[in-house]
């Protein structure tokens, strides 16, 4: 692709399409290719993942007529315009959304966070996050973390994992959690418990799970146990609280706490999968233990049914506090949602 076949317009006004007609030597290729030329010849690169997502969207005509097909090859002297949205402001931004808040200074939030709320602005989840909610909570009082007024996510729970989460509201106590959490509590006071119900019954009454976790070699969406050299140190610790079924030999649910000795993502829900004991409602490690509700009572049956989601919970978090040293533990009860399983476990 030449500059010399592409008309006079500058890709950086995003009022304007590019527009060209495709050259001889570009005729047979395809559409993604000839598109990623001509934003090279201009000089404003656009990838080959970008064009075809703009494709994808509607975004490129050929001859006028829309065309969603990356692949489609082009014939010489086809008309091809591309439209470049303006881009979407990549800060978020402050929204006006209820907070749970547990406790807050002039450093620190900590948020009792309830399940289905994202932590951070994500493709599909530009807006109505826990981010944008702090964002809109703080205020002015939030400091300029690395140049832009944020809140500082030093630690994250999954969308549907409830409980407690602890946000830096300055520079100083961002710096501060950040050394706490990449110690994961090993010399520094760090303290966070879960509570888990999870299919069968452990075998022992405590133990420990110290597994390295990577991506999962067939699916991205998932974590995995894998080999060291392929993973990150992902440790732990479990403690069993109470099993329920009608049969007490066979127990078909079991309450557990979880004591993290790292934090990786789904750390838990992974690890408790490689027990053969994952998390109940988890809908990536959980698949094959889908019939094993018919074993619960029915009404126990029926609330996990309408869950929608893993029935996992922060229960404790405790640290030192960043600035003033002052030790904090903070401690949130079960969920209404999860209330009312374990009491329909426990009638069952």
């Amino acid at each position: 692709m030449h500059a010399a076949h592409i008309d006079d317009l500058d890709l950086l006004d995003e009022t304007l399409p590019l527009c060209f007609a495709v050259a001889d030597e570009d005729a047979g290729k395809r559409l993604d290719v000839v598109l990623t030329g001509a934003s090279e010849a201009l000089g404003e690169v656009l990838s080959r993942t970008r064009i075809k997502a703009l494709i994808e969207e509607g975004q490129v005509t050929l001859d006028g007529a829309p065309v969603l097909d990356a692949n489609r090859k082009v014939k010489a002297g086809q008309d091809i315009c591309l439209s470049v949205p303006a881009a979407v402001d990549a800060e978020p931004h402050g929204e006006d959304l209820p907070l749970d808040v547990v406790f807050e200074d002039e450093h620190l939030i900590v948020i009792d966070k309830p399940a289905g709320l994202v932590v951070h602005p994500a493709p599909g989840h530009a807006s109505g996050t826990l981010v944008n909610a702090l964002i809109g909570h703080c205020g002015a009082s939030l400091s300029g973390i690395g140049g832009v007024k944020r809140p500082g996510i030093v630690h994250r729970l999954d969308k549907d994992t409830s409980g407690l989460l602890v946000v830096a509201k300055t520079d100083a106590a961002h710096r501060g959690f950040s050394k706490l959490f990449a110690d994961h509590g090993r010399t520094l006071p760090l303290t966070r418990s879960y509570r888990a119900f999870v299919w069968g019954r452990p075998e022992r009454l405590f133990g420990t799970v110290d597994a390295p976790l990577g991506r999962h070699p067939a699916d991205r969406q998932r974590m995995a146990v894998v080999a060291a050299d392929r993973g990150r140190e992902a440790i732990t610790h479990w403690r069993l609280d109470e099993s329920f079924g009608p049969d007490p030999k066979t127990p078909v649910v079991s309450l557990i706490t979880c004591q993290l000795e790292t934090g990786r993502t789904h750390q838990i829900r992974v690890h408790m999968a490689h027990m053969r004991h994952p998390v109940l409602g988890d809908p990536l490690y959980a698949k094959g233990f889908r019939g094993k509700a018919s074993l619960l009572a029915p009404e126990a049956r029926a609330l996990l049914e309408t869950l929608g989601r893993q029935a996992l919970h922060a229960a404790v978090l405790g640290f030192e506090h960043p600035v003033t040293g002052e030790m904090l533990e903070f401690e949130s009860r079960l969920p209404e949602d999860l209330t009312a399983l374990l009491a329909a476990l426990r009638q069952g």
